[in-house]
């Protein structure tokens, strides 16, 4: 009983960034946009959040954080939904400029440390009552301000996608933009929005690794995480729910990896251990039917075509 509750309390921590990131990502798949620069926004965010928590307090991290995926996805934004350019190239040589100048801004600011540079992370909040409900009390009640913001966001995004006037436009960009711009709704500018959205929530997520969990930054440390996310979008067919199951089952992947690695168990070589979460999601990916995905999605839009 008491490792299926670690397991499940160690899953969803690990999920909440994956979620949050996903839920952002699926609000800009579903006007057509595929935000390809997700993992250089988790690191970027991750970078801004811990500096400003290590200066100030860790709630301006989070703020530093939500600002520096704005600055990053309008940036991106504007160069694929306003100039034109390729969704995938553009995102890729992003990642790839903010791996190095992450590292760059690290060491302008901190310089060559010997000794890791630390803030203290979000403490949990265990929930009164809550908190002591069998098995699932510890797990979703006594976890830290990130993954209660998480389940806000399950709520809230599910409703303003599917139950908002808003929500149907964004929908309705990646089904057919050109319908919603004879309605006179403005097709870029609304992209944009869902765009700086989407990187405001994957700073916040990215931010979770130095603020909420390891409590330092390294480059390294989002591994890919990113990438998760945008699979998480997908596996949960463009919808918060299903990106939520998409995030809990990497999470709980990645805890029952990180048991194996720490446990005499030594049946199963280490490589296979570390890789089985992103295997698992892969797989659940390929195996997943029903997925729909949005028409336009990474088309770009010129009115004149419509």
């Amino acid at each position: 009983m008491l490792l299926l509750t670690n397991l499940l309390y160690a899953g969803i921590k690990l999920a909440t960034p994956l979620f949050i990131g996903a839920l952002g990502e699926t609000y800009a798949q579903r006007t057509g946009v595929m935000v390809i620069a997700i993992e250089g926004i988790f690191l970027m965010g991750a970078w801004s959040g811990f500096v400003a928590a290590f200066y100030s307090n860790l709630y301006v991290g989070i703020l530093a954080a939500a600002g520096a995926g704005i600055l990053i996805s309008a940036f991106y934004g504007y160069v694929t939904i306003k100039l034109k350019r390729n969704q995938i190239v553009t995102g890729v040589a992003i990642n790839i400029a903010m791996f190095g100048l992450s590292l760059y801004l690290f060491r302008v600011v901190f310089g060559v440390r010997l000794v890791p540079v630390t803030v203290q992370p979000f403490e949990d909040i265990s929930i009164p009552f809550l908190s002591r409900i069998p098995i699932i009390g510890r797990a979703l009640f006594s976890q830290n301000i990130y993954t209660y913001l998480a389940l806000i966001l399950l709520v809230a995004g599910y409703y303003v996608l599917f139950r908002t006037h808003w929500g149907l436009t964004l929908r309705s960009l990646g089904e057919n933009p050109a319908a919603v711009d004879s309605a006179g709704i403005n097709v870029e500018r609304t992209r944009m929005g869902a765009v700086i959205l989407a990187g405001a929530l994957q700073g916040i997520a990215g931010s979770f690794y130095s603020l909420g969990y390891l409590g330092l930054f390294t480059q390294g440390m989002i591994g890919g995480r990113g990438w998760i996310a945008f699979a998480a979008c997908f596996f949960g067919n463009w919808n918060p729910l299903g990106a939520f199951g998409g995030a809990l089952l990497f999470g709980v992947a990645d805890s029952l990896s990180t048991q194996f690695l720490t446990s005499d168990f030594k049946m199963i070589p280490t490589e296979f251990i570390v890789a089985l979460p992103y295997l698992l999601v892969i797989l659940g990916v390929l195996l997943r039917s029903g997925i729909r995905v949005p028409k336009y999605l990474g088309i770009q839009y010129r009115k004149e075509e419509g």
